[in-house]
C-alpha cells in the first residue's frame, strides 16, 4: 500500500496531535491483537511505564509487518519525529573500513502517554531502556541479573536463581525487585540511585554474585556466555550492565505469539510459582498487567525510589 493510500486516525494525547495509520493492522495474528490494541495498551500503561523510561537513552524495537515479520533495532530517533520529541544525544566509537570512527546516536526521549503511542504508531513493539539518566549518563541507577534459561530451563529455573540471588542480597540488606521478560526468562534489579556508582562497579557486583552462586549450584547457574554452558541451566547475564547495552522496559510489550508483556512480580508470586513448579503463574499477557496495574499500582516503584549503596561485594 502507498503511503497517500494509508488510513489515517487523529488523535490529541497530553495536547499533541498524533496521526494513527493501519490500525486495524494484526500485529499478532495467533491471536489477532491489532495495532489499533497495541497503541491502545501502550496509552493505558503509560502512567506507570513512563516514569521508568524518562530521561534515558530508549532503542526501539520494530516491526512494521507484525511479530511475524522482519523486525529491525533503532537506536537513533526517526529523523521525521515530532518536535516535541526530544533526544539523548551519544557519542559512539565504531570501526568501519578498518579504520576508527565517531558518531552521534540520537536516542529518543520516552516520558509520556503522547510518547508512547507515537513509538507505537511506528510498530515499536518493543522499547529497550539503557540503566543510566539524564544529566549522568556515566552513572547507572541499577544492577541487573539477566536470568536467561538454557535448553531444559524455564522460568521457574529462573525463579529458583532469582530466590537464590536474593537470599545474598538480603544478607546484604539490599533492596531487590524482579519482573519476567515477558519472553522466556526473569530480570532481577537492585535500585542504588545513588552517586559515583560506574557501570565496572555494577557489572563486577553483578559477576561475582553470579560466579558465588555458580560455584554452590554448578548444576543450576552458570556466568559462562558459552552456548554449551546453558542445557538445564539459568545464565546469570551480568554483562546487560554496561554503558551500551540495554535490557527491555518494564511493561514493555514483547514480540511472542500473544502480546505477552514484561511484568513486575511480587516475591511471593515467585516462591509460589517455584513451589508448584508452574511457569504459567509467571507469564502475563496486555489485559493481565492492566489489570495488575489497576489493583496493585506500580509494582516496580522500588526500583524508581530506592536508594541505596553497593558493597564492595566481590573483593571478599
Amino acid at each position: 500500500m502507498s503511503p497517500g493510500s494509508e488510513a489515517r486516525t487523529v488523535v490529541e494525547i497530553d495536547g499533541h496531535e498524533l496521526s494513527l495509520s493501519n490500525l486495524d493492522k494484526v500485529m499478532y495474528p495467533e491471536v489477532g491483537f491489532t495495532k489499533a490494541e497495541v497503541i491502545d495498551y501502550y496509552r493505558r500503561i503509560a502512567p506507570v511505564m513512563a516514569p521508568h523510561l524518562a530521561a534515558r537513552p530508549i532503542t526501539l524495537k520494530r516491526y512494521p509487518n507484525g511479530v511475524d515479520g522482519q523486525s529491525f533495532f533503532e537506536k537513533n530517533c526517526p529523523s521525521h519525529r515530532p518536535p516535541w520529541v526530544e533526544t539523548i544525544d551519544i557519542e559512539s566509537t565504531g570501526r568501519r573500513s578498518g579504520r576508527n570512527r565517531r558518531d552521534t546516536i540520537h536516542y529518543c526521549q520516552i516520558d509520556s502517554a503522547a510518547h508512547l503511542v507515537w513509538t507505537a504508531n511506528l510498530a515499536a513493539i518493543e522499547l529497550h531502556p539503557g540503566l543510566q539518566t539524564l544529566p549522568e549518563l556515566g552513572r547507572p541507577t541499577s544492577v541487573v541479573f539477566d536470568l536467561d534459561p538454557g535448553p531444559g530451563s524455564d522460568e521457574v529455573t529462573c525463579g529458583r536463581v532469582s530466590q537464590l540471588i536474593r537470599q545474598v542480597l538480603d544478607h546484604l540488606q539490599l533492596v531487590s525487585v524482579v519482573k519476567t521478560s515477558g519472553s522466556k526468562g526473569l530480570q532481577l534489579y537492585v535500585p542504588l540511585n545513588s552517586p559515583g556508582v560506574t557501570f565496572e562497579d555494577t557489572r563486577d557486583f553483578a559477576l561475582a554474585l553470579g560466579q558465588l552462586l555458580e560455584r554452590e549450584h554448578p548444576d543450576l547457574v552458570t556466568t559462562n556466555m558459552g552456548k554449551e554452558h546453558r542445557p538445564d541451566r539459568v545464565f546469570v547475564d551480568w554483562s546487560q550492565n554496561s554503558f551500551t547495552k540495554t535490557t527491555v522496559a518494564v511493561y514493555s510489550l514483547r514480540a511472542r505469539p500473544r502480546p505477552t508483556v514484561s511484568t513486575p512480580l511480587g516475591w511471593d508470586e515467585v516462591d509460589e510459582a517455584v513451589e508448584r513448579g508452574d511457569a504459567g503463574r509467571l507469564r502475563f499477557d496486555a489485559s493481565a498487567v492492566l489489570e495488575r496495574v489497576e489493583s496493585d499500582g506500580d509494582m516496580f516503584a522500588a526500583l524508581l525510589s530506592t536508594t541505596q549503596q553497593l558493597p564492595d561485594f566481590g573483593s571478599g
